[in-house]
């Protein structure tokens, strides 16, 4: 069963890609959320289904949109504690530990922050996305740490999804990057798109992908004898694209600690801090870190912000450093 939507295009709105006008039409539905829609092939101009979001409409089309009833999920409950930062009827924020998927992908079925809200409480998490990410709003990486909001019904999926949408949700991260930054302040803005070499990886494009911007801090850069090059840096989104801090760092050549996937080559270091040593060889993941989420509460319209400290594993290299120089 499916809810239907019909409209008919009035003088204001000829030439306009379908998509916008949708989003513009219907506030409560993100504009991401329109164009899966229309992927999906849920939009009929004319009684013709249209499969392109970027469609331009003209006087007198008819659209007819369709609106799938969610589909239930069939997850297993994963046993797994969630550090539960702020929540209330409507949203959850999370304290997300590296090492977790978000939800259940190739390999990853049912051990995953999905399986784990499912445990927690299933009947109150939104659904209108993938049946697979009930309650998922935005993704952080497996092995990156930190905060994310977690949508309880529909109408707060929405309406923070389009807060996504429009880049208005406040993003930092830190990270603990080889090298400084040049300059130690600054803007990166490129395209990202896939990797052509490894599907699994994304990179900066030169004449394809979606516009990427992080603005970037250098907080602190440590360095002396006995320890390489680092800073750790604090990165603000504009956008949020798959593995964006990574690809920007990476081409900016200042690859982040930890990071297996985007990793540069370096040769054995020699001389080095004993204690930082074994740090560097015993960390499994990323030094990157989800720190600070605000955003506009979608029903009460009350200003949100939470920060989180550094985990452990993390912290313990920071002190490490500071202690060293």
């Amino acid at each position: 069963m499916k809810n239907n939507i019909n409209i008919i295009i009035a003088d204001n709105a000829t030439k306009e890609r379908v998509d916008q006008f949708l989003s513009k039409k219907f506030q409560n539905l993100s504009r991401n959320r329109i164009k899966n829609l229309i992927i999906n092939k849920n939009l009929k101009i004319n009684n013709i289904t249209i499969f392109d979001p970027s469609k331009k409409i003209i006087v007198g089309d008819n659209l007819i949109l369709k609106i799938p009833i969610p589909k239930k999920s069939i997850l297993k409950p994963y046993n797994f504690k969630i550090d539960i930062v702020f929540q209330d009827k409507d949203l959850m924020i999370i304290n997300k530990p590296a090492g977790i998927s978000m939800h259940p992908g190739a390999g990853d079925y049912d051990k995953t922050l999905v399986n784990a809200l499912i445990y927690y409480d299933k009947k109150n998490l939104s659904n209108i996305g993938d049946e697979l990410r009930p309650g998922i709003v935005h993704r952080i990486d497996k092995d990156t740490s930190g905060l994310i909001v977690i949508a309880k019904n529909n109408v707060t999926h929405e309406k923070l999804s389009k807060q996504f949408s429009d880049h208005s949700v406040k993003r930092i991260y830190q990270a603990l990057i080889w090298g400084k930054l040049r300059p130690q302040n600054g803007r990166i803005k490129t395209m990202i798109t896939r990797s052509s070499k490894n599907r699994q990886l994304m990179e900066v494009g030169v004449t394809k992908g979606k516009s990427a911007i992080t603005n970037y801090k250098t907080l602190k850069i440590y360095e002396n004898e006995t320890i390489p090059t680092f800073s750790l840096v604090e990165c603000k989104l504009e956008t949020g694209r798959t593995h964006q801090i990574r690809v920007h760092m990476s081409y900016k050549g200042n690859h982040i600690l930890g990071d297996k996937k985007y990793k540069k080559k370096f040769k054995r270091l020699k001389n080095i801090n004993k204690n930082l040593s074994e740090e560097i060889t015993n960390l499994k993941r990323q030094f990157l870190h989800a720190k600070t989420l605000g955003f506009v509460h979608p029903v009460t319209g009350k200003v949100l912000e939470f920060s989180s400290n550094l985990p452990k594993d993390l912290d313990n290299i920071v002190k490490i450093l500071k202690n060293a120089c």
